[in-house]
């Protein structure tokens, strides 16, 4: 599919007014997504497990006005996060809202009423851009299905991923379950760079059930935004290396999945998070985004590893915060190491029991 593909057909039906709600989860990247072209199109492709528990919940007021507004209008909606009228959110949304204008053209034709609620602490350092923009997206189709009832459900999710893709890429990988893979990619005949895919692969049974155990290191805001961090690999000079690199692990974890190899798929995922890190150690301007008990954490890990033998692994968004991955058959033992040798590093002790989730859903 190309993007005209989501250019919105003529609406069949007069649509007054109305409300509709979505709750859509976080993901967590395997193969990382770092590098972006023109579009929020990724510089190479990444694969990541949608979560459960920490997840957006969305709601879309929209009434028509008398008259849509004007090209060099600003958009007609207002913003409440968790009850509160929120002005500084609005220009995040108001520039998401003149990316996809040429695809939902009917934004201009109503007053909108947007109302989000995360269900993890809006301070707890987890990214909340993939869930936000994710629900928002879905709320945004529910609407343009109501124009044209005969919106297929594969559309709907696709142009869902490919609107909040314009939002914030990771977002497009928030719409489905359980396993995603966003980026064109020579083993994946469906894969594109504008929208996520369901991974088409066989899984094995102890992937279906992951746990994922995030120790919050650090809840202050991040010193360097995502978007600047991506911007810093264009000349990076290890750029191109890094683009294969995520090329080669996504064809490596198609065995894996498939055989339910933990020892390669630790291995494969962790390198894939140290990777992350690296980059962004290595560009110009550098930064470090872990901090000192992100390190202490991680050491924990392999010592636990070693002297136990039991399938536990790190990986690392672009911050400092943990996400501990291990099978389900295992939580009992992990939990408690978790308690015992690791929260200790958390700030304030906080924690977040996730799992491996089924992707958005309407409420």
């Amino acid at each position: 599919m190309t993007e005209n593909d989501f250019l919105s057909r003529t609406n069949s039906k007069t649509v007054e007014n109305g409300s509709v709600t979505w709750q859509s989860p976080s993901n967590i990247a395997l193969v990382k997504y770092w590098g972006k072209k023109e579009n929020q199109v990724p510089a190479n492709p990444s694969v990541s497990f949608t979560l459960d528990h920490c997840k957006t919940t969305t709601t879309l007021k929209f009434h028509k006005r008398e008259s849509p507004a004007a090209k060099d209008e600003e958009f007609d909606f207002e913003f409440y996060f968790e009850g509160k009228k929120k002005e500084d959110f609005k220009p995040k949304i108001s520039t998401f809202f003149k990316r996809i204008e040429n695809y939902c053209p009917y934004l201009r034709e109503y007053h909108l009423e947007i109302s989000s609620e995360n269900s993890f602490p809006h301070s707890s350092g987890i990214a909340s851009s993939a869930s936000g923009m994710s629900a928002l997206a879905l709320c945004l189709m529910s609407l343009e299905k109501e124009f044209d009832p005969e919106i297929t459900n594969e559309y709907f999710n696709k142009k869902a991923s490919f609107l909040a893709r314009l939002g914030s890429g990771s977002a497009c990988r928030s719409i489905e379950g359980s396993l995603i893979e966003w980026g064109e990619h020579a083993d994946l005949s469906d894969s594109s760079d504008l929208y996520a895919i369901k991974y088409p692969y066989k899984v094995d049974a102890v992937f279906q059930k992951f746990q994922d155990t995030i120790l919050l290191v650090d809840k202050g805001q991040k010193q360097v935004s995502s978007t600047v961090g991506h911007n810093l690999m264009h000349g990076h000079p290890f750029a191109e290396a890094r683009f294969q690199q995520a090329h080669d692990n996504l064809h490596n974890l198609k065995p894996i999945f498939a055989t339910g190899d933990l020892n390669a798929f630790m291995n494969l995922v962790e390198s894939e998070a140290l990777t992350l890190h690296a980059m962004m150690m290595s560009s110009n301007p550098y930064f470090i985004l872990m901090k000192p008990n992100t390190m202490e954490i991680i050491n924990k890990i392999w010592e636990f590893r070693e002297a136990t033998a039991l399938p536990v692994c790190f990986t690392l968004d672009a911050g400092a915060n943990v996400h501990v991955l291990y099978p389900e058959k295992n939580k009992v033992e992990i939990l408690e190491f978790i308690k015992n040798e690791l929260v200790a590093y958390c700030e304030n002790g906080q924690y977040i029991c996730d799992q491996i989730g089924n992707g958005a859903k309407k409420l």
